[in-house]
């Protein structure tokens, strides 16, 4: 009877230290997705690299103190038997302190917190040093990666080609991201999709006519629901997908190295479905809808929300979509997975629910033509693309010690694609 609840009693602690461990994983994630929005409210594309490389420390660091996955970056055998709670809290503070400077009082501040947790020793100054470690490797390795160099967009007045779009004409951002060095892919264009559809074309003519009737401002076409979903699915991806990844992952009860790995898988998907993403946008510079219905003869069109100046082919907003829907998929090993979720800003307060990630990251296309400003056939390649991003993440990155790596070379899994689908 003793040794039955001597037993049940370490059971339980164990259990309780684990979610501790994950708790801690998911304050980081909070801790780091409520600083770049902060830091970088209108591009995202520099946040998904900072979180990428904040989440993919903290599974390394984790990793490097009681190993369980293949890190992303050198291993740290002098770690073994760290303390991963320390480890994680650590890695974070440290990239993220490198990479927000200015909000440095706030990681000192949550840092001391969290060290506070961990009883003082050998265990806790080994993760510490392992977190520190992994940091500067990722920090390192992601130096030069391109991510400084802006690029330059010149407008060409040819049908098709993306222009400035109203109401207020900002000129075309972030025409360099395609060029980032990506964190798994082996090239920015390797997935990326065929041409848009020729302008005139019975496709581009149908697509052009459903954004204009049901996309615009004054539509009397668009539901109250879908206005709704217009406005839920509108702030940055990053934000959504991580507060998506985080809860679902608390919701199944992830021990800290399934959650910290979640996070970085997740993470590095959107990272590299962004680079992607963009390197084709500005492949092929096709126009937003705004431009082609006002070209089409309605002057005065205006899209429902507001159009983000970069080229309309593919949305990336639906390729980071099919990346973690696709990732999440794989990682729980089923698409149905039910959940609710809650919308930030700029229009935070609205909750929908779904029952597979598959569901919400089609939702999450929907709701840039009902916004107005894509295409379907922007769409449909978007989340084709994002779904082949996330399966090669997912197939590639962060692996159990027991299953041998992937490399380029190794064929990509069409089936794990076509599953999201």
């Amino acid at each position: 009877m003793t040794h039955r609840l001597a037993a049940t009693a370490a059971a339980l602690l164990l259990a309780l230290t684990a979610q501790l461990h994950a708790n801690e994983a998911l304050h980081w994630n909070r801790v780091a997705c409520g600083a770049t929005e902060v830091a970088l409210p209108l591009d995202p594309m520099a946040e998904s690299r900072v979180l990428a490389i904040v989440h993919t420390a903290m599974h390394d660091a984790a990793n490097a103190t009681h190993p369980r996955y293949h890190t992303y970056g050198a291993e740290q055998p002098q770690a073994r038997g760290g303390s991963a709670e320390a480890a994680v809290a650590t890695a974070a503070h440290v990239t993220l302190s490198a990479l927000l400077p200015k909000q440095r009082a706030l990681f000192d501040h949550e840092l001391t917190s969290s060290l506070q947790q961990v009883s003082d020793g050998e265990a806790k100054q080994r993760g510490i040093a392992a977190g520190q470690t992994a940091a500067a490797w990722l920090l390192q390795a992601r130096q030069q990666d391109g991510a400084q160099e802006v690029g330059e967009y010149a407008p060409r007045n040819e049908p098709g080609d993306y222009r400035p779009t109203p109401p207020d004409f900002t000129p075309a951002v972030a025409a360099g991201w395609g060029r980032v060095k990506p964190f798994v892919l082996t090239a920015s264009a390797q997935f990326r999709p065929a041409p848009p559809p020729a302008v005139g074309s019975p496709r581009a003519l149908a697509d052009l006519e459903e954004v204009r009737l049901i996309g615009g401002e004054k539509s009397d076409r668009r539901t109250h629901e879908q206005s709704e979903i217009a406005c839920f699915w509108y702030e940055n991806s990053t934000c959504g997908w991580n507060r998506i990844a985080a809860n679902v992952g608390a919701q199944q009860k992830l021990d800290l190295w399934d959650q910290a790995r979640l996070l970085a898988l997740v993470n590095l998907a959107m990272a590299d479905g962004f680079i992607g993403g963009f390197e084709a946008k500005y492949h092929y510079h096709y126009w937003r809808p705004a431009t082609a219905i006002r070209e089409a003869g309605h002057a005065e069109w205006l899209s429902q929300l507001f159009t983000p100046p970069v080229p309309d082919y593919p949305s990336t907003h639906t390729v980071l979509g099919g990346a973690v829907a696709a990732t999440m998929a794989r990682f729980f090993g089923t698409d149905f997975v039910s959940f609710a979720t809650t919308s930030g800003g700029p229009y935070p307060g609205i909750t929908r629910r779904f029952w597979s990630f598959s569901q919400a990251a089609r939702e999450n296309g929907a709701s840039r033509v009902l916004a107005g400003i894509h295409f379907a056939s922007a769409v449909e390649a978007g989340y084709r693309q994002g779904a082949e991003i996330g399966t090669w993440v997912f197939e590639r990155a962060l692996q159990p010690l027991n299953r041998p790596a992937l490399t380029a070379s190794t064929p990509h899994s069409a089936a794990a694609t076509a599953a999201t689908n």
